[in-house]
């Protein structure tokens, strides 16, 4: 992304901080928007090695204000840490193109969010923020979801995976009270040490076979 404004990204020509870039995507969520809300970021290196994984609940808050709160967390950590170039990834639209400069922040919830990230920026030698699509995103969205399990005291159900489920009917025939019919609807999860964990509480009946297709 191109550099707007001197604002946003400070000139870093005699900074003394000439460290490589810090690499964050960072996501968040609440569940009945608003509702349980909680972020969650994974921040690396430019070797890609993890520096810091990110969860924290947040109460009851909307999506979007999940989603500022990612991203401010990221700002928070590198400018803690002596990081002075930050690339972020987020799957939030509305977020990116707000702090882009494309859209504008009407929302006087957000507004603050919105100043807060600016003044973070600011502190920056070099920043950088992209959008991608949810299932490039999947290792803060699942330390999110864990924030909002933390702050519900749920827990998870032994069977979870962030690829999509289908339930596999048995050969030609007709149906039988032994066949499991495909259900009307895709499951979405993901797999953990081998074991498949559905996303949002679902649960599949014993029996069933399931095709397992990675995003």
């Amino acid at each position: 992304m191109p550099r707007p404004s001197s604002t946003l990204f400070p000139d870093d020509t005699n900074s003394s901080t000439q460290a490589g870039w810090v690499s964050a995507h960072c996501d968040g969520g609440a569940r009945g928007n608003p509702g349980p809300a909680g972020y969650g970021a994974v921040l690396q290196d430019e070797a890609g090695v993890v520096l810091a994984e990110l969860s924290e609940f947040l109460g009851n808050r909307t999506n979007n204000y999940a989603e500022y709160s990612g991203l401010l967390g990221c700002l928070q950590w590198a400018l803690d840490h002596g990081h002075r170039r930050l690339r972020v990834v987020s799957d939030s639209e509305l977020m990116v193109k707000q702090i882009q400069g494309k859209y504008k922040v009407n929302s006087p919830d957000l507004r603050p969010l919105w100043e807060e990230a600016r003044r973070r920026i600011a502190l920056l030698d070099r920043f950088e923020i992209s959008h991608a699509l949810r299932h490039k995103n999947k290792a803060a969205d699942q330390l999110a979801n864990q924030a909002m399990d933390r702050g519900t005291n749920r827990q998870r159900p032994a069977a979870e995976a962030p690829v999509p489920l289908r339930a596999t009917p048995s050969p030609a025939g007709p149906p039988s009270a032994n066949r499991v019919e495909k259900p009307a609807t895709m499951l979405r999860g993901f797999t953990r040490n081998g074991t498949i964990h559905l996303l949002g509480g679902a649960t599949l009946p014993d029996g069933v076979f399931v095709k397992i297709i990675p995003e």
